[in-house]
């Protein structure tokens, strides 16, 4: 999933190298998308990059080369290789018994995992869905979720390791302390942290001494998700 931002960004270079062969400059994207400044333009680029939308070429200046488009650009069932998209996953889907096996309790529940999140300095959070993980349904309440991977190390005192994938229940409300995904607006990047309410004013506290604290005007956080669940794996 792209922020409106991101895909916005990537249309118009689509646009422009169709129409002219070739990349737009940094101050005409910043421009297209009446950016302040060039430096959000290379977030932007570096979030495509990561994505697979996008690569820039070695050696060439203005170089941008559009590796897809994301599928809703396209009709339904069309896929950017012109083949027929699969269908979007399901969230929360309860996997059935094997065939000819009787059980009152479902196996386990498919939670779409949705890319990396940051427990130390943000980076662009919500990504395309990339696979599913089977988790016990004890494990889950009742509404949407999704999972992160998560990246970084400032949640550890809370238990949240560098590799943990996070089990997220989609809201947008939360009470003071909880462990939420939180999205800042105007830098269209998201973070996994506790969350304080002090007026106009949200503090995001990291759960490691290392990490000071954030503060952003309320109106530029939104909360994508709160915390519910970690699944660790042992090599």
């Amino acid at each position: 999933m792209l922020t409106k931002k991101q895909k916005d960004l990537l249309m118009f270079i689509h646009k422009r190298v169709q129409d002219t062969g070739v990349s737009p400059s940094f101050d005409e994207m910043k421009d297209a998308l009446s950016l302040k400044s060039k430096s959000g333009i290379h977030r932007l680029i570096t979030a495509l990059e990561e994505r697979g939308f996008l690569r820039r070429l070695p050696h060439k200046a203005r170089a941008l080369e559009i590796l897809k488009l994301p599928t809703d650009h396209f009709a339904d069932g069309e896929a950017a290789d012109g083949k027929i998209a699969a269908s979007a996953p399901e969230t929360g889907r309860v996997l059935p018994f094997p065939s000819g096996v009787s059980s009152p309790e479902p196996t386990g529940v498919e939670v779409p995992v949705m890319g990396r999140i940051a427990a130390g300095v943000p980076i662009s959070a919500i990504q395309d869905h990339t696979n599913d993980l089977v988790v016990a349904p004890d494990m889950l309440g009742s509404g949407s979720h999704y999972a992160l991977e998560v990246h970084g190390d400032s949640m550890i005192d809370e238990g949240i390791l560098d590799g943990d994938t996070v089990l997220i229940k989609e809201t947008s409300s939360c009470r003071d302390g909880d462990i939420v995904v939180a999205f800042i607006k105007d830098e269209e990047e998201a973070t996994l942290k506790k969350i304080y309410k002090k007026g106009r004013v949200v503090e995001l506290v990291a759960a490691n001494p290392a990490y000071e604290p954030r503060q952003f005007a309320a109106d530029n956080v939104a909360v994508q998700g709160q915390l519910v669940g970690l699944v660790r794996r042992y090599h």
